[in-house]
């Protein structure tokens, strides 16, 4: 791995545990080494179901690189929140982008673009392909 600094990833979800979860999963489907930063920011403060500014915001902090942070989501509030914070303008480090991208198949193919030392914008575009993941 190369010391160039990488895409930071942040999985929003209304639930603590589930967006620790998908964060485990990624990491461990991105080839199980060292990757990309990644930080949940799941329910709200307190631990309840529910979306938290502040702990997308720390969890934006966490893994700013300066080289951009792709923000995925689960929900409609939690799509709302990031926008509200983007149009604000000074809640999230400069380069955050919220990604549309399927909640959980977007995550891996984010955090494996960028583990491989893609951009921002190569990352988002992994994460938004997801959509076309056929199952049957």
């Amino acid at each position: 791995m190369s010391e160039e600094k990488q895409v930071g990833i942040v999985l929003v979800s209304h639930s603590g545990p589930v967006a620790e979860a998908v964060a485990e999963l990624a990491r461990g489907l991105a080839a199980g080494g060292a990757t990309a930063p990644v930080a949940a920011a799941g329910g709200t403060q307190t631990g309840g179901l529910g979306t938290s500014a502040e702990l997308i915001a720390e969890a934006a902090r966490s893994v700013d690189g300066g080289v951009g942070i792709a923000v995925l989501v689960d929900l409609g509030s939690a799509v709302l929140t990031v926008k509200s914070m983007l149009a604000e303008g000074d809640e999230l480090p400069d380069g955050a982008r919220l990604v549309d991208a399927p909640f959980i198949e977007g995550a891996v193919a984010a955090l494996v673009t960028a583990s491989a030392g893609g951009d921002l914008a190569a990352v988002e575009a992994a994460a938004s392909e997801a959509y076309s993941y056929r199952k049957v």
